[in-house]
């Protein structure tokens, strides 16, 4: 088939890859979002996709709106039999989505109907999901709801950010999409409509979601600090000013502290929750580069019954 992919970040190029090492299809196109201001110098940089297709000496198109005319001319013009999309970031208008024969397919990162929406990964890892997935599905104009070609599962292990499990399933999911285009141009796969039970949502990580509840349980604490890395970052405060948590260890047995009360000895620092104590691995103060907790607490040197949250 002649594909045009659709995609933006890192996480979509496993995918643009392993389609452009396929000997059944070409892909003759990119679709991306604008370049846009990255850096200290805000200059305008070109996506991962973009980067990728021009090292490949593919065409790329990067529309403000996906709407635009000219764009949807230029799409017509191509007539591709099937549009690959992964975290392309721009919702799709009915014109555009029925100029390719076969659709556009999208690879998206859960096992659907679970967590439709912006950010499956960091919901599955809030969540305490141990298994998810991908699916790669027809897109339609509601959210996330086509039906569904072919799915892959992975499982969420404790220590996984979200970074690390997206990492997997955009290479596990890459050769799912491959597969797909495969059973598609063969006639051997056919779309199954989705269960109208077990439908979640995985609406976008606010910087206000990520923020750490010290009265929570110590297992939802990590959860945040994990589901949050690295984008957006959970975050405290600390004597009034903000402070990134990297990473925390659950400190089974260490009781006694008040909620985001601070216990800093020379080679750890634990902090309280709602149940048991965490243990602060890194952090970042406001302003700072990344930094060992330890060597964060020495150097700010916490007094004794020193919190953090609220109540700093």
């Amino acid at each position: 088939m002649r594909l045009v992919f659709a995609g933006t970040p890192e996480v979509a190029v496993p995918a643009l890859d392993a389609l452009l090492a396929s000997d059944r299809h070409e892909v003759v196109a990119v679709v991306t979002r604008p370049d846009a201001p990255a850096g200290r110098g805000r200059r305008l940089v070109a996506s991962p996709v973009a980067e990728r297709a021009e090292e490949a000496g593919i065409e790329v198109l990067k529309p403000a709106r996906p709407r635009d005319e000219d764009f949807l001319a230029r799409l017509r013009e191509i007539a591709p039999d099937c549009c690959p999309v992964v975290a392309y970031g721009a919702l799709l208008p009915k014109a555009a989505l029925d100029i390719p024969v076969h659709g556009w397919v999208n690879l998206h990162f859960s096992l659907l109907p679970a967590w439709r929406g912006a950010a499956p990964v960091q919901h599955a890892i809030l969540a305490g999901d141990e298994v998810t997935g991908a699916s790669t599905f027809l897109i339609e104009e509601g959210l996330d709801s086509g039906p569904v070609y072919g799915v892959v599962t992975e499982e969420v292990r404790p220590t996984d950010t979200s970074g690390d499990l997206l990492t997997r399933l955009a290479f596990a999911g890459s050769g799912l999409l491959a597969a797909t285009m495969d059973g598609i141009e063969d006639g051997s796969l056919e779309a199954v409509p989705q269960p109208a039970e077990g439908v979640s949502l995985a609406p976008k990580i606010n910087v206000e979601d990520a923020r750490i509840d010290w009265s929570a349980p110590a297992l939802r604490v990590d959860r945040v600090v994990r589901g949050c890395a690295p984008a957006p970052g959970a975050w405290t405060l600390f004597r009034g000013e903000r402070l990134k948590v990297m990473s925390v260890l659950p400190a089974v047995g260490r009781d006694g502290l008040a909620p985001g009360e601070i216990a800093a000895a020379k080679n750890s620092v634990h902090v309280g929750t709602g149940s048991h104590a965490v243990e602060l691995q890194w952090v970042q103060p406001q302003g700072k580069k990344p930094m060992k907790a330890a060597d964060w607490a020495r150097g700010v040197r916490i007094a004794e019954g020193e919190h953090l949250g609220p109540a700093a």
